[in-house]
């Protein structure tokens, strides 16, 4: 089977390529940002103008408009047909409220040092208590919440460095 990679553009678009059809092109780096690239008989210039080298995501300009390029590479690919997500816990930086309810517990409090599961707050609702923990380790940065406090859903709670 033949890698395939996708390229999502200006979040209408969306293309595939295979490497073969990638090394079939002939490119050609004109300076660090720029590129002139050749398929068959048309040539382009192409400027990366932003890049997000990690997320895979760039800003080309081409022939004077710009574009917005996602690429996923076959283990993105695979990852996504699984139904799973690369590094989404690194990312979460902010705590809400799943649901509406009643804060019964604070357990951390802003500058505490926290690890992946640790208990952060015990939220009430419809007669339930949930404990909401930790999804990364981390440093709390803020704590928007109270005991006794009542929260609406996605209601910021606790924020993290």
């Amino acid at each position: 089977m033949e890698k395939e990679y996708k390229l999502k553009v200006n979040e209408d678009f969306e293309f595939s390529f295979t490497k073969a059809e990638i090394d079939a092109l002939n490119i050609s780096k004109a300076t660090k940002k720029t590129f002139h690239i050749l398929q068959g008989n048309k040539g382009v210039q192409a400027e990366i103008t932003e890049q997000n080298f990690l997320a895979r995501s760039y800003t080309i300009k081409l022939n004077g408009n710009f574009y917005s390029v996602d690429i996923s590479n076959p283990l993105d690919l695979l990852i996504k047909e699984m139904g799973l997500s690369l590094g989404a816990a690194q990312r979460v930086n902010d705590i809400k409220a799943p649901m509406p309810g009643l804060i019964l517990e604070v357990n951390v409090t802003e500058g505490a040092k926290v690890k992946e599961g640790d208990y952060l707050l015990v939220l009430e609702a419809m007669k339930m208590e949930n404990t909401l923990t930790a999804p990364r380790d981390g440093v709390v940065k803020s704590v928007s919440i109270k005991k006794g406090e009542t929260v609406e859903k996605n209601q910021l709670l606790i924020e993290m460095e």
